[in-house]
């Protein structure tokens, strides 16, 4: 019994079941509940799969949101221009709806992992905040691009999508994207990723590839984002540019960081904290306690999010699970130190 609740494969069945009785229990849970319990679901995927490459990687990525909108406009397109002859020739029914749905998430992160590889082979030889800078630049290039496609009308937003994203959809994949980054956490590729990460220059010495492991981090990171960005397009059904700006990337970052550098359920925890956080704050009355002097820089939403991260970061600066090892945890060097 000890190996079975030890067993990651154990846990994903137990995630999905649990997912799926969710799912079924949906319908008396108010519309907007839903919707930002979804958005909590899809915020996990987000962070973990950049935590793979800023927290065990080591490397620092501000280009999440380019792979998300590559996944989200993708899987948007396919379902509501192409899949229409392919659900008949299926039979239709749940089934087919089922296929293409996995097909069209798919094809997403596929697209976003190819832009991953493209912008990964030429930009991570670069280190630290040169790497930043371009990855944030790559992001900001999707978005314009896309802004510029007439294929999903451009800067008036693409609307018409189909709600397909359930509670099982988007806390079935989050398992899944937990599950594959633990999993490859514990395997050979694991211990490279956190060599290169721990000291890069110590595993070129001893000839590891450090640019392979690098490359393979981001590859796979930029894949779950793109079935997030399927995910998100499919739970809010209209998408828009404006949505997958550089303050999404950092909103990622900032779960990273916050639920601590390397530990998967820390990052989990921390992109469910700031999601509900955030909709929280949406509800608090505008200037109620704010003095005088400060009404002028905005309202309640932002200086209490603000005036909580910064609190949050002062008290745990290695992050809130930071030093500890849980569903594959791997803390750095400096994390330890700051425990």
């Amino acid at each position: 019994m000890d190996r079975l609740f030890h067993s990651k494969k154990f846990w994903l069945l137990l995630a999905l079941v649990l997912a799926a009785v969710a799912s079924q229990l949906s319908g008396h849970i108010n519309d907007y509940y839903l919707y930002v319990i979804k958005i909590a679901g899809i915020n996990i995927i987000l962070a973990v799969s950049l935590n793979l490459i800023n927290g065990y990687t080591g490397q620092f990525s501000l280009g999440h949101a380019g792979f998300m909108a590559i996944g989200a406009y993708v899987a948007a397109y396919l379902s509501k221009e192409k899949s229409a002859g392919l659900f008949h020739l299926l039979g239709g029914g749940s089934p087919a709806l089922v296929v293409l749905f996995v097909g069209v998430l798919l094809a997403g992160g596929l697209l976003a992992a190819v832009a991953g590889l493209l912008v990964g082979v030429p930009s991570l030889r670069l280190k630290g905040d040169y790497l930043a800078i371009v990855t944030l630049g790559f992001g900001e290039i999707i978005r314009v691009i896309i802004q510029n496609t007439d294929a999903v009308n451009g800067a008036s937003g693409y609307g018409g999508i189909a709600g397909y994203t359930t509670l099982f959809w988007a806390y079935g994949c989050a398992a899944v994207t937990i599950y594959v980054v633990t999993s490859l956490i514990d395997s050979t590729y694991g211990r490279g990723f956190l060599t290169v990460r721990d000291d890069e220059v110590a595993a070129e010495a001893m000839g590891i590839n450090t640019t392979k492991y690098k490359v393979l981090a981001f590859v796979l990171g930029a894949f779950f984002a793109g079935v997030a960005g399927g995910l998100y397009a499919h739970a809010t059904n209209y998408i828009h540019p404006s949505r997958f700006d550089f303050q999404v990337s950092i909103l990622v970052v900032v779960m990273v960081i916050l639920g601590g550098m390397g530990n998967t359920a820390g990052v989990s925890f921390a992109a469910l904290l700031l999601t509900f956080l955030d909709e929280w704050l949406r509800f608090v009355p505008k200037y109620s306690f704010v003095p005088e002097f400060l009404r002028p820089i905005g309202n309640n939403r932002a200086i209490v999010y603000s005036l909580v991260l910064i609190s949050l970061m002062l008290l745990r600066p290695q992050g809130l699970f930071g030093g500890l090892r849980a569903f594959g945890g791997r803390p750095s060097r400096q994390a330890l130190k700051a425990g």
